[in-house]
């Protein structure tokens, strides 16, 4: 009676185990998001040293004859002249492609844009299976280690954006994927050559 009693158990802890591991790869959820606005390093504004010294009437003349003249003028050091945009941004315009792993294909590829909110990791023509409690990484290896998590995942197939928490800096992270968190499995990969 105890050995029947055990083997239920065990069928019923195999079978919610096997439910909770195979019920994802079923689900394949389909998203589009749209290319964010980014900011386009060659339209932004510089302003020269000593530009904030100039009195009101001085400084919306020059710039009058920026906007006028529709050109960024050549700055004649790049110290002296700061941009707009955040220094630390990483504007990144090709795309890596997504490595599958074994038993978890995957294609597609992942751009970095970067946006007036800060950088947006962008999975373009994406398609993988799903998994249990999958989420995204950025890490500094393909064992997540070392990895910052921007979260579950939204999809599995289309275009999909993540944004990069403030303060992150993508250079420190060479890798973005798809984690399996309770199995601590890989499902997939970018490498983000910054």
């Amino acid at each position: 009676m105890k050995e029947k009693i055990s083997l239920g158990i065990i069928i019923i802890v195999f079978l919610g185990v096997a439910y909770y591991a195979i019920s994802p790869l079923l689900r394949d959820v389909e998203v589009h998001d749209e290319v964010p606005e980014r900011v386009d390093s060659q339209s932004a504004q510089f302003v020269p040293s000593g530009f904030e010294n100039l009195s009101e009437e001085k400084q919306k003349e020059l710039l009058d004859i920026i906007a006028d003249v529709n050109v960024v003028p050549a700055p004649p050091a790049l110290d002296d002249m700061p941009p707009i945009i955040n220094e630390s941004a990483v504007e990144i315009k090709e795309s890596f492609k997504i490595m599958a792993t074994v038993g978890h294909p995957a294609e597609g590829s992942v751009r970095v844009i970067e946006t007036a909110d800060g950088p947006v990791i962008r999975y373009e023509d994406f398609s993988t299976i799903n998994g249990p409690n999958l989420h995204v990484y950025l890490a500094t290896s393909l064992d997540a280690s070392d990895h910052i998590d921007l979260g579950p995942i939204r999809g599995t197939s289309g275009d999909i954006n993540y944004t990069v928490p403030e303060g992150v800096d993508l250079r420190e992270y060479k890798y973005v994927m798809y984690w399996c968190v309770p199995f601590s499995i890989l499902f997939n990969y970018a490498e983000l050559e910054i």
